[in-house]
């Protein structure tokens, strides 16, 4: 039998025992800009329009128009207007400028939060020049490409017109050498223009750092944490943290690195771990413990098919099935749950009732004493009374899983008998023949050849099967149509509410556009450092 230790993650430990953990949390997607919409809003994705028509499933440049709508309310607007003070501290990856540069139309301070600091896009593996990349490698492969054909056309125009197979001036022979010249240039720059394009800091609406110095990031966020509740000690506050970790290129800082059992992706989780620790204990010295509720989980599971050699820089998702970017498979949207407020939540609860990200809107707006709104649809359900244990059961009977704007599949809570059904209507098409990911690419698809459909749909039992190992079939299971009809009412009564809304995510508005492109010098020349060398 094959043994392998843990990743060593003391801090999350200590919250999971002093609080309460689910054991069922269920991320609303299974990438980070749509599920993080989700969990600010209390509403599924494809509510807002963070999803798109043509398989763009992140916002994938700060210059792009797209990003979560004026709109939406976030629970930290609700608790900015009861008088809380509100902070975002890491990554955003929802969007930052509309028409212009600087009208920060989707700004985290647009959203209600009072304080931003961290990355407005995400930490990615184009912001160091590495192998695991999400858009260098493709553009360049492109420039190149294109720099060829114009190659290869002003050698042709230059031959005809030497041997005199062809008239007129020489103007086409120079203009597609200049072309050439110029794709060739670009895509050798392309990867310096990526980092200073995505990879930097703002402090509010002020570019910090651009672009990043990774060896003082850490610090300067923990810095930057302290200062937030030192600062906001004395009043209601609410700080969301948003970890840099555990992200492709995983960044590690000198005294991490090398020191876990699992390579890279060990070491910054044990990073990770460790700046769980720095917070709490902030919290302890503040004298803030007893009276503060922290919450800690993921946006969505490992990468799978981030992974290189022998190194697998994606993660792991235990027994679970799939991961990252697959709509349906637990791998993809199961992820930690931990609530701890001492004296208010028991220490050492475990749950096993399905429950979302979605849930943490009404939960911490109704705490605030806030009103949830009621001129939109809110997906997401109150856990204190199940967080407390006044509550046998979750609210949810049923959760959706998109992919994009597909639903993949659906889950029943049969409370009666204790069953929870998962319905895959589309899965991913796996390869090679028998892997558990999309190898070879950089995440499943949502439709098109990528995806098989399944009729009748493959259904699971959670609560017996939760590694979605064994699918049931009418032979094998006496309810299965049942249970297949209830969902499908379930889903059709889902889509009832459902309403058009514009696509943030679709190509005209998830492309890089010049003119919003945040530069804190004269654009192109983006490049400052308002840090110092300070740690």
């Amino acid at each position: 039998m094959l043994h392998r230790e843990p990743c060593r993650t003391p801090n999350i430990d200590r919250l999971a025992k002093d609080g309460v953990m689910l054991t069922q949390h269920i991320a609303a997607a299974s990438v980070c800009t749509p599920s993080r919409a989700a969990f600010l809003t209390g509403r599924y994705p494809v509510r807002s329009g963070m999803v798109s028509s043509n398989g763009y499933r992140v916002l994938q440049w700060t210059a792009a128009s797209g990003g979560l709508p004026t709109n939406e309310t976030t629970f930290a607007k609700i608790l900015k207007d009861t008088g809380y003070a509100t902070g975002l501290i890491g990554k955003w990856h929802l969007g930052l400028n509309c028409r212009s540069s600087k009208d920060h139309c989707h700004h985290p301070l647009n959203h209600g939060f009072d304080h931003f600091y961290g990355m407005p896009f995400s930490m990615m593996g184009d912001c160091v020049h590495w192998e695991l990349s999400e858009k260098r490698v493709g553009l360049e492969n492109k420039l190149n490409f294109c720099s060829q054909i114009m190659a290869i056309a002003a050698l042709t125009f230059t031959t005809g017109k030497l041997i005199h197979l062809m008239t007129g001036s020489w103007a086409l022979v120079i203009w597609s050498t200049v072309a050439a010249i110029l794709l060739s240039v670009s895509s050798y720059f392309t990867g310096a223009l990526i980092v200073h394009a995505d990879c930097f800091l703002m402090r509010n609406h002020t570019i910090t750092e651009q672009p990043m110095h990774f060896h003082r990031t850490t610090s300067l966020i923990l810095k930057e944490i302290s200062s937030f509740v030192k600062r906001n000690k004395q009043g209601p506050f609410l700080l969301f943290v948003s970890f840099l970790q555990v992200h492709t290129p995983l960044i590690t800082t000198e005294k991490f690195a090398g020191r876990s059992l699992h390579g890279p992706y060990g070491d910054n989780t044990e990073e990770m771990d460790w700046m769980v620790g720095q917070i709490l204990d902030t919290l302890d010295v503040e004298g803030l413990t007893n009276n503060t509720l922290v919450y800690f989980t993921s946006d969505h599971g490992g990468s799978l098919e981030a992974q290189l050699g022998n190194n697998q820089y994606g993660g792991w998702n235990g027994i679970y099935k799939g991961g990252k970017g697959m709509g349906g498979w637990e791998g993809g949207i199961r992820v930690p749950g931990i609530f701890r407020w001492p004296g208010v939540l028991p220490a050492g609860r475990v749950i096993h009732e399905p429950t979302s990200l979605m849930d943490v809107f009404p939960t911490v707006v109704q705490l605030g004493d806030g009103q949830v709104p009621q001129d939109r649809v809110i997906d997401g359900r109150d856990l204190l009374p199940l967080l407390r244990g006044t509550a046998q059961h979750s609210d949810h009977e049923f959760l959706l899983h998109y992919c994009g704007k597909f639903l993949h599949a659906a889950r029943w809570h049969q409370r009666d008998r204790g069953a929870v059904w998962k319905v895959h209507y589309v899965t991913p098409m796996f390869h090679p023949d028998g892997a558990g990911a999309c190898y070879g690419k950089a995440v499943c698809p949502c439709s098109g050849h990528g995806v098989s459909r399944h009729d009748p749909p493959l259904l699971f039992d959670l609560s017996r099967d939760p590694s979605e190992a064994h699918a049931l079939t009418p032979d094998t299971e006496p309810s299965f149509y049942q249970v297949m009809e209830r969902v499908g009412q379930a889903v059709e009564e889902h889509r009832r509410t459902l309403g058009p809304v514009p696509l943030q995510l679709d190509t005209l508005d998830n492309v890089w556009r010049p003119w919003l492109q945040p530069c804190c010098g004269p654009f192109p020349l983006c490049w400052c450092d308002q840090e110092g060398d300070g740690r």
